[in-house]
């Protein structure tokens, strides 16, 4: 896939503006001033298929035998207003690890959403300063699963950045896909 050159010049001034303090945001200023406009691209809203971007969304899923509750950093579901039905989420926008591990939130609103949808699968991804990895969760069995987590992707080089938006493009034509069916 090809980008437009606008896409590729805007995420070279986007990098140039943020790099020297990506690994010094707090968890707002590095959403705001870097993440955001990258998600902003993508326009994962949708009045027609009735989808959209939510941010700070809080989440429960109950069993008899636990209940995990939580806060979304980033969520695209069904519905305009309100989120009824997640498809994709993106957990923490932390400058790094020292403040706090991503993985397990992100893997609990997976396994929230696969159970919530009755889905055999579900995508998502973390980001801890320019660092995103993408993870597919997969249900195996009544409260078992797998997931698989992607290499690397620096979103403060230029190639990594456009792998990151075209994977996210991809998403959203999924999800899109999956609204139609």
């Amino acid at each position: 896939m090809k980008l437009d050159s606008s896409v590729e010049d805007f995420f070279k001034e986007l990098i140039a503006d943020n790099k020297p303090l990506i690994e010094r945001y707090s968890e707002e200023d590095l959403k705001v001033n870097f993440i955001v406009p990258i998600l902003n691209k993508i326009k994962f809203k949708s009045y027609d298929k009735k989808i959209r971007d939510f941010y700070e969304l809080p989440m429960t899923y109950k069993t008899s035998q636990f209940i995990l509750n939580g806060t979304c950093d980033f969520v695209v579901s069904e519905g305009l207003v309100e989120s009824k039905k997640p498809y994709f989420f993106i957990q923490e926008f932390k400058r790094n690890e020292d403040y706090g591990n991503p993985r397990p939130q992100l893997l609990a609103e997976l396994i929230s959403a696969v159970e919530l949808n009755d889905w055999q699968f579900i995508k998502g991804a973390y980001i801890t300063g320019g660092n995103w990895h993408f993870v597919i969760l997969e249900k195996l069995e009544l409260h078992k699963y797998q997931y698989f987590i992607s290499q690397n992707f620096d979103s403060t080089k230029i190639e990594d950045l456009k792998s990151i938006y075209k994977n996210l493009l991809f998403v959203k034509n999924e999800i899109l896909a999956m609204v139609e069916a």
